[in-house]
């Protein structure tokens, strides 16, 4: 009996990725949401018995349709495929009712296993006659740098989370090639009025390189510093400390989560203090000689209960354009 099989998460890279993970001799009909509302709907409909669900999308996330799911008794058996590898985050989703958790980039091992574990893949394991769902799915270069970037993000949450003992709110990533002119107008969540403080460090591979830049908002110092263990946290140093310190453990593993993806490795330079109590314009105009036309990735991260909020930003330069798109290639085909 063929079984419907929904892939919920706007990314396509991620739904061509996950569709081209399913086992091949499981007889299902697959269908695909671009965001946690038409999953819904997709599920209310009976495309989703089996869902494999995103947790980070716009208008409606994973752990918003779960909730429905949960309070409707809708008939459907989720299993959550997430760059958020936090714990709180699995806990989170099991106590939401999610069968299990899948971290990205997913791996068709660990699909076998998890069906294999809860008994789903006998339930349709005559050889399915479809095509190739996934090779019908179109992926654009922008869409997989925002999905190796959601990954990544994870990854740097994750040792966040592990190092403080608290819970990072994760934002969709936002990734445009922009000149500097617009880089202001991309840090959506940063007011220009905010007081910011900044540091940066550059970053190169085989025929990529850049310079991660994190904006660290002044009001997050003293609950940032206290969450460190460090005492005076209006004290320079301490927030040269609390900058540095955030920026080694966002960037680095940032970096790691990329150069995992694409099959290369990254040298890091040292950081460098870029401005201080500043506004992002000031910030931007300061530095505008540093960048020219840029892909930038974007993250906003936050912890949950605490007043800490930061701007990861990596910008990529113009010259590894060509190399980053030959790389990503690879993840689309």
């Amino acid at each position: 009996m063929t079984i419907p099989v929904l892939i919920c998460d706007d990314s396509a890279l991620a739904r061509k990725q996950m569709a081209r993970t399913l086992p091949k001799e499981w007889d299902v009909e697959i269908s695909y949401a671009a965001n946690g509302a038409e999953g819904l709907e997709a599920i209310r409909a009976g495309k989703g018995e089996i869902v494999f669900l995103d947790l980070n999308m716009p208008v409606m996330d994973g752990y918003e349709v779960l909730r429905m799911v949960q309070q409707q008794d809708l008939p459907a058996m989720i299993i959550v495929v997430s760059g958020d590898i936090q714990l709180q985050a699995h806990q989170r989703v099991k106590a939401l009712g999610a069968l299990d958790f899948i971290q990205k980039p997913v791996t068709a091992d660990a699909i076998i296993n998890i069906l294999e574990e809860y008994g789903i893949l006998s339930l349709a394991l005559e050889p399915s006659t479809t095509t190739d769902n996934a090779s019908m799915l179109e992926v654009d270069l922008r869409d997989a740098c925002q999905e190796v970037a959601n990954v990544a993000m994870g990854r740097a949450a994750d040792l966040l989370a592990k190092l403080l003992d608290v819970f990072v709110l994760l934002p969709i990533p936002n990734v445009n090639v922009l000149e500097v002119s617009e880089l202001t107008m991309a840090l959506k969540a940063t007011e220009n009025s905010t007081q910011v403080s900044a540091l940066c460090q550059g970053f190169i591979g085989a025929g990529i390189a850049g310079e991660a830049l994190l904006i660290f908002h002044d009001s997050s110092f003293a609950d940032m510093a206290a969450l460190m263990g460090m005492s005076n946290p209006d004290n320079a140093n301490t927030e040269i400390e609390v900058l540095i310190d955030t920026g080694n453990v966002l960037i680095g593993a940032f970096l790691n989560g990329i150069a995992e993806q694409l099959d290369m490795t990254f040298s890091q330079a040292h950081p460098i203090v870029l401005g201080r109590h500043c506004t992002v314009n000031d910030l931007i105009h300061d530095n505008s000689g540093r960048w020219k036309r840029t892909l930038a990735m974007e993250i906003n991260y936050r912890i949950e209960g605490h007043n800490v909020q930061c701007d990861l930003l990596l910008l990529f330069t113009e010259d590894s354009l060509p190399t980053l798109n030959f790389k990503l290639g690879y993840l689309m085909h």
